[in-house]
């Protein structure tokens, strides 16, 4: 019977100079951090481009990792504040709202979505659509809370704020993304009938 190496042992390991150790660490985490770098920014390239900074954060600060939390969460608290800093940046290259080109990407993707619609009848697929709908710390506290499996107290760290306000904000989230599931999952039982 083997037993599993922990983050705590592989970080010890790349500390003491077994950096290649470093990639078992980016495979166990690399899914849900690009998943959570996806609530933030939409779109694929977007969050490959937020993930592997994450990662090369990470790896760079790892020796002031203070094991005061989990691995996870401290990894986490790097992807949260990569994307806010990321968008932030991004925001300067926003389009205007009145570009015609908005409104034809809009309707593209909204048209590719009735056309396929029946294809789509798969709750995750509702589901993760409902999600992208949410504002970005609703959709994030919402990710880390089901899919990270992370603590109120761990979220709170992560975001920075307390978790009695995270409670207060998860509550509040999961009303809004049963709004929008109401919505998306309505539109499609009008197209099935």
């Amino acid at each position: 019977m083997t037993q599993e190496i922990t983050d705590l042992m592989l970080i010890e390991k790349i500390l003491n100079g077994q950096t290649d150790q470093y990639s078992l660490l980016v495979k166990r985490h690399q899914r849900f951090v690009f998943t959570l770098a996806l609530r933030f920014a939409k779109n694929r390239e977007d969050s490959e481009e937020i993930a592997q900074d994450c990662f090369i954060k990470a790896y760079k600060a790892l020796g002031t990792f203070k094991q005061t939390s989990k691995f996870s969460t401290w990894l986490y608290t790097i992807t949260y504040t990569t994307a806010m800093t990321f968008l932030r940046k991004k925001q300067l290259d926003t389009l205007s709202i009145s570009d015609d080109q908005t409104f034809i990407q809009l309707e593209n993707h909204t048209s590719g979505f009735m056309a396929n619609g029946y294809e789509k009848i798969d709750s995750y697929k509702f589901l993760n659509q409902a999600i992208t709908q949410l504002a970005t710390d609703d959709a994030a506290i919402i990710t880390l809370f089901y899919q990270g499996e992370q603590s109120l107290e761990e979220i709170g760290i992560t975001l920075g704020m307390a978790s009695n306000t995270i409670k207060v904000k998860l509550h509040r989230a999961r009303q809004r993304l049963k709004e929008k599931l109401q919505y998306l999952l309505k539109d499609e039982v009008k197209e099935l009938l």
